[in-house]
């Protein structure tokens, strides 16, 4: 059975303030209702629809929530350049940074006595937000490492390989050939929202399912609040999908 449908390139659009934005369609035959979202980078609209619901009706529906998708549409903005306010978000909170002219192209990360201060680079104003990013990215791959090494010991299991992902729906994942995905834009969350989605995945390779024991496994391992960190991630989990080019 057929799933689900896309629409052709002739999608519709919707004009919010001084954009315009693909109205994006997906019918799904499970579908019971309208559900409408503002894509993560915020240049189009994702509407879910019923199979039988015509695509006139899914339109209307986008247009009469135009307010709404301003006041979302000005939050993505602005995030699309992290240059905005002179600060990157970094281990749950706002980083400021510098930027000068004769400082190392490369990100430098400064400390003081109660931990991360600022960040400073140098290099020309074009290619900063590229910059961040992969510096963002190194940082993920440290800590998510160390977070890996930490839970595998205490789950008892060999460590697998870690890899970054870049996934737009999933926060982690594991093959059944061990290999761990976690999206590196977890980087920017708190360390226990983190180090939530790595053990969550750890425990997936001794319990390839989501039954008492896996759950059981994950309560033992984990340290946190589970149901704080879930909170955190569905409630502030779109806003970490910062355009860094």
């Amino acid at each position: 059975m057929i799933e689900w449908l896309r629409h052709a390139a002739t999608d519709p659009s919707v004009v919010v303030g001084s954009e315009t934005l693909p109205i994006l369609m997906t019918r799904k035959p499970r579908a019971r209702r309208l559900i409408m979202r503002l894509a993560e980078n915020g240049r189009a609209v994702e509407v879910t629809l019923p199979t039988r619901v015509p695509s006139a009706e899914a339109i209307r529906f986008v247009e009469s929530r135009r307010d709404w998708l301003a006041q979302q549409l000005a939050k993505r903005r602005a995030m699309r350049e992290p240059m905005a306010g002179g600060t990157v978000l970094y281990r749950g909170s706002p980083l400021p940074f510098e930027r000068r002219e004769g400082w190392p192209r490369n990100p430098r990360l400064l400390f003081d006595d109660e931990g991360p201060m600022r960040l400073e680079l140098g290099g020309p104003q074009e290619g900063v937000a590229t910059r961040l990013g992969k510096w963002l990215e190194g940082e993920a791959t440290s800590l998510m490492s160390a977070d890996l090494q930490h839970y595998c010991h205490a789950a008892g299991v060999a460590v697998p390989r870690l890899a970054l992902s870049r996934a737009k729906r999933r926060w982690g994942s594991c093959s059944s050939k061990g290999t761990l995905r976690v999206n590196w834009r977890l980087v920017q969350a708190p360390d226990a929202v983190r180090r939530s989605v790595v053990a969550h995945e750890v425990a997936h390779l001794v319990h390839f399912d989501h039954s008492p024991r896996f759950h059981a496994l994950l309560a033992d391992i984990y340290e946190g609040d589970l149901p704080a960190a879930n909170r955190w991630l569905k409630a502030n989990g779109p806003d970490l999908y910062i355009d860094f080019g």
